[in-house]
C-alpha cells in the first residue's frame, strides 16, 4: 500500500485573506482541484484566523461536495476519498507576517549578510542598525525602543575578528531595553549569529534582559556566508513568538501536519525548488497592495528583498514619490498632465481597495506597475550582490567590460526565466498586459521565458515543497504557472528602423527591427530550437554579433522579438513617445485608450 498522501490542503492566511487550495494525486501526478478563499479574521471582530481558514475551506467544501471540517477544525488524516486530507499545510503573513531589526558592526558587510539572512527567512526588515551607519549611539537606542519588532538578529565580524564593536551593539541593545510587538509582558527575541569569540560577553551582558539565542556566525570569514542556523532559529522564534501570540495560531498549529511557515519564506522555497529541479536562474516578484518582493536564484545561490514601500494601493503614493511623476508618466500611452496624474495616485491611496473603472485608469495603474517593479528589482539587485571586503582578481578582459557596483549576482543575460505574481500581473485582464509589463520593467536580455502564477497559490506549494517537492513541483509546473511564452531582446543601443537581429523559427527567418516589438505564434506546450544572428553590437548572451542557437518555449501570448535594445530608451518629446508606446500596445493587439 502506498504512503503517498492522495489528498493535500493548504491555505494562505494573507493580510486580507485567506485562500484554500485542494491538491489531489490523480494516477501518477498531482494537480490542482479547487481554490476557495474568506477574508481573513485575525482581527477585530473575531480575533481568530481560524475562523477564516474555516470559511475558505468550507468554499472548498461546497465546490467539491466533500469534508475537510469535522467539529469546527480541519479533518486529518483523511478517512476516506469523501472526508478528509491526508496533509493540511498553513502558510501566514497576516497580522503583518514577520517584523525584523538587524543589527550589525559594518553596514556593508557584517549588518547586509544579517539582512539577507533575515530576508531569505521570510522578515521584513524595519531598520537596519550598524556601528558606521552615521547615526548617534542615542539615535540608535530610541529607534531600537520605538520600533517594536518581533526580534531582533545580530552579527559582526568574522569568527577571531573584533569583539569590542559586539560589546557596544549588545550594551546600545541592553539600553534601548526592545519590546516585542506581540505578547505583553515576554522578552524580546534576540538571536546572535556573530564572531563566537563575542559570544561570551554578549551572552553576559544580555542574558537575563532579552531571549537570546547563539547561533552559529552568519558571516565566519570575510568570503563566506553561513546563513541556514539563522534562519532556522528565526524560522523556530516565528512560530514560538509571532504565531503563539497572535489570535487563534495556536489552535491552527494544532491542526496542521507541519510547522506553519512565513508567507515569504514559502515562496522563495518554491523557486528555489523549481529551478534547482530545472537547473536554471528563475527571477521571481509578487507585487501586492503595500509591499513588493523579489526572488532570485542565480547559480544555485538564492536571494530575496522586499521593498516595503512599494506597492499598488496603500503605499501607491511611496511609488509616486520614489519613482517621479515623470517616469510613471512616461509609461501612459496617452497626453496627461503631471497634477491628474497626481490626483488620480492621490485618489488610489485614499480608496486602496478599489479596481480600476475605465481604459484609462488600468493603463495608469499599470504604468505605476512598471515603476513599481523597477525600482524592487533596483533595490533587488544592489543586495544580491558578492561580498563585499573581499578581494577579487580581475583579468585584462575585465577592464573593458562595465562593473557593477559590490559586482550584483543578477546577471540578466543568463537569466532563464521570470515569474510574475501579485494581482497587477496575474490579474491582469488580458495576460499580454502582464507580459509587456514585466518586459518594461525588467528589460531581459537574450533569451528569456515570462511566467505568471496564476492564482497566487506559489506560498501553497512553497511549503508543501517541503514535506513533497515533488507534489509541489508538479502542481507548479502544471497549475501554477501561466506561461506567456518567450522573449529574444538582443543588447546593444538599437537605433530605429535598423535590424539588430535575425531568427530563423521553422525553416522561415524573421528580422528584429530597432524600437520595434513583434510577437510571433507560438502556442502553450510547445518548445523549438531557434538560431539567432545579431548584428554586429549587439549580444544575445555568447558574445557580441555571435550566433547562437537557443531553446524557446511558447505561451498563451507566443514568441516575443523585443528590438527596442538595452537599456530601453524612450523617445524624449512626448507626443513621440506616446505614439512609440501606442505601436507597443498594438504589437500585442492590446487595446488603446485617449484616442
Amino acid at each position: 500500500m502506498s504512503t503517498e498522501p492522495r489528498t493535500i490542503l493548504a491555505t494562505d492566511c494573507g493580510s486580507t485573506t485567506t485562500k484554500a487550495i485542494l491538491i489531489e494525486r490523480q494516477q501518477d501526478e498531482y494537480r490542482l482541484i479547487v481554490r476557495g478563499e474568506a477574508p481573513t479574521t485575525v482581527e477585530a471582530p473575531f480575533d481568530d484566523v481560524t475562523v477564516g481558514v474555516v470559511n475558505a475551506v468550507r468554499e472548498v467544501e461546497e465546490l467539491t461536495g466533500r469534508t475537510f471540517l469535522e467539529g469546527g477544525k480541519v479533518l486529518t488524516p483523511a478517512r476516506d476519498q469523501k472526508a478528509g486530507a491526508d496533509l493540511y499545510l498553513s502558510t501566514s503573513s497576516a497580522g503583518g507576517g514577520l517584523q525584523m531589526t538587524v543589527a550589525g558592526v559594518v553596514k556593508a558587510m557584517s549588518a547586509e549578510s544579517a539582512q539577507r539572512a533575515a530576508l531569505g527567512a521570510g522578515a521584513i526588515i524595519m531598520d537596519v542598525i550598524a556601528v558606521d551607519d552615521g547615526r548617534k549611539d542615542y539615535e540608535k537606542v530610541e529607534r531600537i525602543r520605538a520600533l517594536r519588532p518581533d526580534m531582533i538578529l545580530m552579527s559582526g565580524g568574522t569568527d577571531g575578528g573584533t569583539v569590542t564593536h559586539l560589546v557596544e551593539l549588545a550594551e546600545m541593545i541592553l539600553s534601548a531595553d526592545p519590546r516585542p510587538r506581540l505578547g505583553i509582558g515576554l522578552r524580546i527575541p534576540v538571536i546572535y549569529a556573530g564572531n563566537r569569540d563575542a559570544r561570551e560577553p554578549v551572552r553576559k551582558l544580555l542574558n537575563g534582559h532579552v531571549d537570546l539565542h547563539l547561533v552559529d556566525n552568519v558571516r565566519p570569514a570575510l568570503d563566506r556566508e553561513n546563513f541556514d542556523p539563522a534562519r532556522e532559529a528565526i524560522h523556530e522564534l516565528f512560530l514560538q513568538h509571532v504565531m503563539q501570540q497572535a489570535p487563534g495560531y495556536s489552535k491552527l498549529l494544532a491542526w496542521t501536519s507541519a510547522d506553519i511557515m512565513a508567507t515569504p519564506n514559502a515562496v522563495g522555497r518554491i523557486v528555489q525548488t523549481y529551478a534547482e529541479r530545472e537547473g536554471i536562474n528563475v527571477l521571481a516578484v509578487d507585487i501586492g497592495g503595500a509591499t513588493t518582493d523579489v526572488f532570485s536564484v542565480f547559480g544555485g545561490t538564492f536571494n530575496r528583498t522586499v521593498s516595503a514601500n512599494l506597492g499598488m494601493s496603500y503605499s501607491i503614493c511611496n511609488v509616486l514619490t520614489e519613482a517621479g511623476v515623470e517616469n510613471i508618466g512616461r509609461w501612459v500611452p496617452f497626453p496627461l498632465e503631471e497634477t491628474e496624474l497626481r490626483n488620480r495616485l492621490r485618489n488610489k491611496m485614499i480608496r486602496p481597495t478599489t479596481i480600476p473603472y475605465t481604459l484609462e485608469d488600468l493603463l495608469i495603474e499599470q504604468a505605476v506597475a512598471r515603476e513599481a517593479l523597477r525600482l524592487a528589482f533596483e533595490h533587488h539587485k544592489s543586495l544580491a550582490r558578492s561580498l563585499k571586503g573581499v578581494q577579487q582578481q580581475r583579468t585584462i578582459a575585465d577592464v573593458f567590460e562595465p562593473q557593477a557596483a559590490g559586482d550584483t549576482l543578477v546577471d540578466m543575460l543568463a537569466l532563464n526565466m521570470i515569474v510574475g505574481s501579485g494581482g497587477v500581473l496575474s490579474h491582469a485582464p488580458r495576460r499580454e498586459q502582464a507580459a509587456l509589463m514585466m518586459l518594461d520593467a525588467y528589460q531581459p536580455e537574450g533569451v528569456t521565458e515570462l511566467a505568471v502564477d496564476s492564482i497566487f497559490m506559489m506560498p501553497h506549494l512553497g511549503i508543501l515543497s517541503a514535506v513533497h517537492a515533488a507534489a509541489a513541483t508538479q502542481v507548479f509546473d502544471r497549475d501554477c504557472l501561466i506561461r506567456l511564452g518567450s522573449v529574444i531582446a538582443p543588447v546593444g543601443n538599437a537605433k530605429e528602423g535598423e535590424t539588430i537581429a535575425q531568427v530563423e523559427l521553422d525553416g522561415k527567418n524573421y528580422l528584429v527591427v530597432g524600437g520595434r516589438i513583434e510577437v510571433l505564434p507560438l502556442p502553450e506546450g510547445r518548445q523549438i530550437e531557434v538560431r539567432i544572428t545579431p548584428a554586429r553590437g549587439f549580444n544575445v548572451g555568447v558574445g557580441r554579433g555571435r550566433e547562437t542557437v537557443a531553446a524557446v518555449r511558447g505561451g498563451v501570448v507566443g514568441l516575443i522579438l523585443d528590438g527596442r535594445g538595452r537599456p530601453l530608451q524612450l523617445p524624449a518629446v512626448a507626443a513621440a513617445r506616446v505614439a512609440k508606446l501606442r505601436e507597443w500596445l498594438a504589437a500585442f493587439s492590446l487595446p488603446l485608450s485617449g484616442q
